[in-house]
């Protein structure tokens, strides 16, 4: 039987804005730990599930796909996005707690 993990993908640290972050992922977990190839040395397995991504526009419908294909699945809760809101303004501030060195 597969295991999968239905998660919503964060904004990676190379992106600017939250485009491939609207949808939920179903992504089968690795069976066969990853050995390192002889010739090349990169990781390489047999179990070629882990290279399966399934997109979904909402978590229920992930849910739905794995127990109709008798996938056992967890879901990971989406984490809050803090906001650091600040102005342009804020860098010349007098309050400013930081010298400012140029």
């Amino acid at each position: 039987m597969s295991e999968a993990k239905i998660y919503k993908p964060s904004k990676t640290s190379m992106q600017s804005g939250r485009a491939k972050t609207a949808n939920w992922i179903l992504e089968f977990t690795r069976k066969a730990p990853a050995i390192p190839e002889p010739l090349m040395g990169w990781q390489s397995s047999g179990d070629t599930q882990k290279q399966v991504k399934i997109p979904f526009p909402t978590k229920e419908a992930a849910i739905q796909y794995a127990e109709k294909h008798s996938v056992d699945y967890q879901c990971v809760k989406p984490q809050k996005r803090k906001l650091n809101i600040k102005t342009y303004a804020d860098n010349f501030s007098s309050d400013r707690k930081v010298s400012w060195t140029h």
